[in-house]
């Protein structure tokens, strides 16, 4: 008689787990989606424009801020340089998640296309119980991409008769869940000390300085105290 294996992967788990973890983030990103679309197609774009954009990009803050300072003929090295500050915690939490993630080097670097402060947030609270597969992850990415284009390109149909929804507060709605989400990863000195410095940080450059040098400066003063604030045989 055969033994299960305790180490097989059951996908169809994986899977589900997966879509219960990111519907909640796929209903607040509605919202988002819809107004990143209007606010596109006021700038000029076309709904097929803005549905490719979101296809290609996927990330809302780096879309959001190019198409802030969106003019005809476009400022290029000005967005990518934009985009380029913005994104580069992606480099962090790639280097974070990319030991925890079940797949092959190969298969990292093209899922992680899919990577969003959420799906990555999501990922490093289910590691700290388990490893994280491909089937999960790809579960969760693929959904929430779908949704940003579609509802981004559909934002872009309706345009003016969206109105503002920041009257109800949908605006706030990505940072209210990402903050429930960095709350599950405990109370330790260290988690506690590395959140505390980071908001306090990214608060005042963007206060000081403005966007988008804080998204910056918040990671890198993020790592700085979670380095200090760590015990002394735990640094590398």
């Amino acid at each position: 008689m055969e033994r299960a294996n305790p180490f097989a992967i059951d996908y169809r788990r994986e899977v589900r787990a997966g879509l219960r973890d990111i519907a909640p983030i796929v209903v607040a990103a509605v919202p988002i989606s819809l107004l990143f679309g209007a606010v596109a197609a006021a700038k000029g774009l076309t709904p097929l424009e803005v549905t490719v954009m979101s296809a290609l990009v996927f990330a809302g803050g780096a879309q959001f801020a190019a198409i802030e300072t969106w003019i005809h003929p476009a400022p290029i090295l000005t967005l990518a340089f934009a985009t380029l500050l913005i994104n580069a915690r992606h480099v962090l939490m790639g280097a974070s998640l990319s030991p925890k993630v079940r797949m092959s080097r190969i298969q990292k670097f093209l899922s992680f296309f899919f990577l969003t402060d959420e799906a990555w947030a999501l990922s490093e609270r289910r590691a700290l119980e388990r490893p994280v597969t491909g089937a999960y992850w790809t579960a969760m990415g693929v959904v929430l991409w779908a949704n940003w284009t579609l509802f981004s390109g559909l934002g872009a149909i309706l345009g003016s008769f969206l109105g503002d929804p920041e009257r109800i507060g949908a605006d706030f709605a990505f940072t209210a869940l990402f903050i429930g989400l960095v709350a599950g990863f405990g109370r330790s000195r260290v988690t506690l000390v590395t959140v505390a410095v980071s908001a306090a940080v990214a608060a005042l450059v963007h206060h000081f300085i403005g966007a988008p040098w804080h998204v910056a400066s918040g990671a890198l003063a993020g790592i700085a105290a979670a380095y200090f604030a760590a015990p002394k045989e735990a640094r590398p």
